[in-house]
């Protein structure tokens, strides 16, 4: 009503010790304070609009920014797919990746610095939900050129040959280092490297070999110039899904949820 609008303007002018309207004969118009007010008034009204656009697109769609954390072999070799298809799908979903390794994954997923992590296990944190998504079996790889390399490698099979490890105090180092163990043995690598293709490179050179996740040489491409055995006895990691219990679950954040998810194939 127009004693309410008038009461909020005598309000407005008592807070900001400004005349903002003044009567000119039966007429008001406002003053050079008033006529500076309104032009930052319909900026805020804008801006009010567009952030009112904006928040309604995440309730009509799938929209909004969801950072994931992951290794390096799981980002190259495993991720692309499915982060065309989920761009395809809802091309308004920001879909942001980091690598790092399991403990630095894990504690940027507690710290909220991350919305979701895939790790490798083991992984632990009493305010986290750790969901196993893939197994992925290791494989021993040598040099293509190498005439003495076998179909099935195990421990003392290669005790003696030079290693070219990962970087110690991964997970996925320490894997590999049990399974020598398991048999009695303990191997020092000639190399340690934080690269799976640096390493995939080093073997292809002649320089050593190396035992790696099965997916870094699915395809073809990716195991070009080398020589692929299984391990007897067989050894695999499990990859996982890491996030917060208290994590507010976004319709975006629930479709890359699921997409992980599913990276495991049919149950």
């Amino acid at each position: 009503s127009q004693p309410a609008v008038s009461l909020q303007v005598r309000q407005l002018e008592q807070r900001l010790g400004v005349r903002l309207i003044e009567r000119v004969g039966k007429r008001l118009k406002p003053t050079s304070a008033g006529m500076a007010l309104l032009e930052h008034a319909r900026r805020i009204d804008a801006a009010v609009d567009d952030a009112m656009q904006a928040v309604s697109s995440h309730a009509r769609g799938v929209a909004g920014e969801v950072a994931i954390g992951t290794g390096a072999t799981a980002c190259i070799h495993l991720l692309p797919p499915m982060l065309r298809a989920m761009r395809k799908r809802h091309p308004k979903l920001d879909i942001r990746v980091s690598t790092g390794n399991t403990d630095g994954v894990v504690s940027a997923v507690t710290e909220n610095r991350l919305d979701i992590g895939l790790v490798t296990l083991p992984a632990a944190g009493r305010s986290l939900h750790i969901t196993p998504v893939l197994d992925d079996a290791f494989v021993a790889i040598a040099p293509a050129g190498d005439a003495d390399w076998v179909d099935e490698a195990s421990p003392h099979t290669l005790a003696d040959r030079p290693m070219v490890a990962f970087e110690a105090g991964s997970s996925t180092r320490l894997l590999i280092d049990e399974w020598f163990l398991r048999q009695g043995l303990r191997v020092r690598p000639v190399m340690a490297l934080g690269s799976i293709e640096a390493i995939k490179e080093m073997v292809a050179a002649g320089l050593g070999y190396s035992i790696v996740p099965r997916m870094s040489v699915s395809s073809a491409h990716y195991r070009r110039g080398l020589r692929i055995s299984t391990l007897a006895p067989g050894l695999s990691r499990t990859l996982a899904i890491v996030v917060r219990q208290d994590k507010p679950l976004t319709p975006g954040l629930r479709k890359v949820l699921s997409a992980l998810e599913g990276l495991g194939g049919p149950a």
